[in-house]
């Protein structure tokens, strides 16, 4: 699942490929940007900022945003595909390389001096060089809603998602459904804050230590089973995230009353 951790690979992955190289095709294939044409312009930089990805060519970004499905992919010229071509959605290419995005829920191409627009309401970003901690856990320690939902949202702090929201909890021993009013926002954080970097050049996140299939998740996705803990049966339900869609947690009922 995409989240900054997955984005910031991202953006490096673009960036390694792309960055101070002049743009050879350049193919959104949205409506609203399917007319942008940024060939010959250079290629600036490639940014996370939470879980949106910034390319700068010229003096206009490429935002694309991953959400559940969307992933880069970088290629040498010629070289084919691993994904089919009607799930491409952007395609830079210059000399060297060519990077393509596929299945990418939000694709468009606007001014860089106009990116506060799509990225301007985020809060903090755990992987940002402009991370503040003390900025974080006030907005989370003044939302009135679960500390889940507190967590998942990106006004509030940008990087975390759903897997994090579970493991994070689970670690610090809190209750999906506390009000994040209750919890020490700021213990949360700086564990939230050690996870997300210790997994952000892991192909394979694991919150457990432990870096072996079906061994990385205390409580993520493991409902019905043991905790690794205590012993005790993983619950799970569904929380309202936001007004549109609905979250499933994960929770020890012992290490998390």
């Amino acid at each position: 699942m995409p989240e900054g951790d997955t984005v910031f690979r991202a953006a490096r992955l673009i960036g390694d490929a792309l960055v101070g190289h002049a743009v050879t095709r350049f193919d959104i294939r949205v409506p609203g940007s399917a007319t942008a044409d940024l060939r010959g312009e250079r290629v600036h930089s490639s940014i996370a900022r939470g879980k949106h990805l910034l390319l700068r060519v010229g003096e206009h970004t490429l935002h694309s945003h991953l959400k559940m499905e969307g992933r880069w992919h970088v290629y040498r010229p010629g070289q084919r595909w691993r994904a089919p071509a009607f799930q491409a959605r952007a395609i830079v290419g210059t000399a060297p390389a060519d990077a393509v995005g596929f299945e990418l829920a939000m694709v468009e191409v606007l001014p860089t001096a106009d990116e506060d627009r799509l990225v301007g309401h985020l809060g903090p970003d755990l992987l940002g060089p402009d991370w503040d901690l003390a900025e974080a856990s006030r907005r989370v320690a003044a939302d009135s809603r679960a500390a889940h939902v507190a967590l998942l949202d990106q006004r509030n702090v940008a990087g975390l998602g759903n897997v994090y929201a579970n493991e994070l909890l689970f670690v610090r021993g809190i209750l999906p459904t506390t009000p994040a009013t209750e919890i020490d926002a700021t213990a949360v954080l700086e564990t939230g804050y050690r996870m997300i970097h210790a997994n952000r050049d892991r192909s394979a996140r694991t919150f457990t230590g432990i870096d072996r299939p079906g061994q990385r998740m205390w409580v993520y996705r493991r409902e019905g089973k043991p905790c690794r803990r205590c012993g005790t049966l993983i619950e799970t339900d569904e929380i309202g995230a936001l007004p549109t869609s609905e979250r499933l947690i994960f929770w020890c009922p012992r290490c998390q009353s």
